[in-house]
């Protein structure tokens, strides 16, 4: 068997929430300041745009049809857990993690102080490096005017694929590698 590369994509956002009480997790830190974000889990874009990026690149679906949110079983869930969980499955499918990069899309709070321990957490989680920057929408659209919180992430793994050609495989033979 040989060894092979894959990206995946992915994205998540979450509308800030009403409730006071809610604290706002980005990259499984907890912020002390900025309004936490509506969702089932704890909302954190960044770990469910990382675990959507890797789930995505060893094809094993999204994180909705892993984790539900119609599920009681996840409410409340530390999305940094389920990113764990979702590493957890990609080795059992035979992959590990390479690298994952992602862009936060917010105009507060500032991710500056935190992305080094966003970064670290993730990539602890993840077994991998793992980048997190930020970006303004700059006044457009519901991200601009301070609805809530976006991240994009791409992801890259490595795992087995079927035998290349002139491995003793008559069905790859034929296929450019």
């Amino acid at each position: 068997m040989r060894e092979s590369l894959r990206v995946g994509h992915g994205f998540d956002v979450h509308p800030f929430s009403d409730d006071p009480a809610r604290r706002l997790v980005l990259g499984g830190v907890a912020f002390d300041e900025g309004r936490g974000l509506a969702g089932h889990s704890d909302a954190d874009v960044v770990a469910h745009a990382v675990a959507d990026a890797f789930l995505g690149a060893a094809g094993l679906g999204d994180l909705g049809s892993h984790f539900p949110d119609t599920d009681p079983g996840w409410a409340g869930a530390d999305s940094v857990a389920l990113l764990a969980e979702v590493i957890r499955r990609l080795a059992e499918a035979g992959f590990r993690p390479g690298n994952a990069d992602c862009s936060v899309v917010l105009d507060a709070p500032r991710l500056a102080p935190h992305h080094q321990a966003m970064e670290a957490r993730l990539g602890a989680a993840v077994g991998a490096p793992v980048s997190v920057k930020a970006t303004r929408a700059e006044g457009l659209g519901a991200l601009g005017r301070g609805e809530g919180i976006a991240c994009w992430a791409v992801a890259l793994v490595e795992g087995p694929v079927a035998a290349a050609a002139g491995d003793g495989d008559a069905a790859g033979d034929d296929v450019p590698v």
